[in-house]
């Protein structure tokens, strides 16, 4: 019994804090708002995994080195399967298992509804609340609910961003608000390659005077920013031009709407994302991947 009673008392040593922190994290994504939530739902996906791959390695060395030894394996079996539970969360990483973030949307939430910012007919490439129609974005915080605009001519695999509909086409402001960042000096890369510089691109992200959340806009072109830090903006000022900057594969506009200001998160994807509407438009109010709108100027 002396025995069993090392072994019990070592098992709960070194993976009982394993469980509370796998229980924690998702406790707080399915239970929380806000940053907390966003958080645990980033932890969970690109540090958890990686942990238990770390573990799991270790673990099952330990189980030789017990064999060779004729020792107790209890304990490191033990370890071994927590640490494959860990790991098993790169299946969120990769997509694998297509999970959106389960996000906790109360009755305070703003709701925005906001003009359509291009002038011309648009193409959604990206957008609604489900993976099916949106899964860049809703697997993400930050992203819950972001559009990816584009325009025909798209989806091409020319390597001219002059080939795309949406390239250089004007944007313009969806709401009243605050200019709180406007950056244009990154390089437009060439469609379809792997030279990313940053995540965001050229960029302008407005605090909104209805709601003071904010909103973001970005993958503008170089040196077509038109507002600076501190201007105020009504709907349908010119804020700059559509590029291809950043994390992008071909010429487009990316928006979402968020609950933090960007400029104070540890990085700009890290917020909670909230819902963003249209209106002036022929389409729905949240229109999904593949719709066609046009805007009502």
């Amino acid at each position: 019994m002396g025995k069993i009673t090392r072994i019990t008392h070592k098992v709960g040593m070194i993976n009982t804090p394993l469980i509370l922190i796998i229980l924690l994290l998702w406790a707080t994504v399915l239970s929380t708002t806000g940053l907390p939530s966003a958080y645990a739902w980033f932890a969970l996906k690109l540090v958890l995994p990686f942990l238990g791959m770390a573990g799991l390695f270790i673990s099952l060395i330990l189980v030789i080195i017990a064999l060779c030894k004729k020792r107790q394996i209890a304990s490191h079996l033990f370890s071994v399967v927590l640490c494959s539970i860990m790991a098993l969360h790169l299946l969120l990483t990769l997509n694998m298992i297509q999970m959106p973030y389960p996000a906790r949307i109360d009755k305070t939430t703003p709701v925005l509804t906001a003009e359509w910012p291009l002038k011309q007919a648009t193409v959604v490439g990206w957008g609604g609340d489900s993976t099916a129609v949106n899964l860049p974005h809703v697997i993400w915080p930050s992203e819950r609910w972001a559009y990816d605009l584009v325009m025909e001519p798209y989806d091409s695999g020319s390597t001219s961003s002059e080939d795309y509909g949406i390239w250089d086409q004007e944007v313009l402001a969806p709401v009243s608000g605050t200019v709180i960042a406007a950056y244009d000096k990154e390089p437009d890369i060439t469609p379809g390659s792997e030279d990313i510089l940053s995540v965001e691109g050229n960029h302008v992200y407005l605090v909104v005077d209805e709601t003071g959340t904010y909103l973001l806009l970005n993958h503008l072109r170089q040196n077509s920013v038109t507002v600076k830090v501190g201007d105020h903006v009504n709907p349908g000022d010119i804020l700059g031009r559509v590029g291809n900057s950043g994390s992008t594969s071909e010429p487009h506009l990316h928006i979402h709407h968020q609950r933090q200001n960007p400029e104070s998160t540890l990085h700009p994807t890290l917020a909670e994302g909230l819902p963003l509407y249209f209106k002036g438009t022929d389409a729905d109010p949240m229109p999904q991947k593949g719709t066609v709108v046009y805007p009502q100027h």
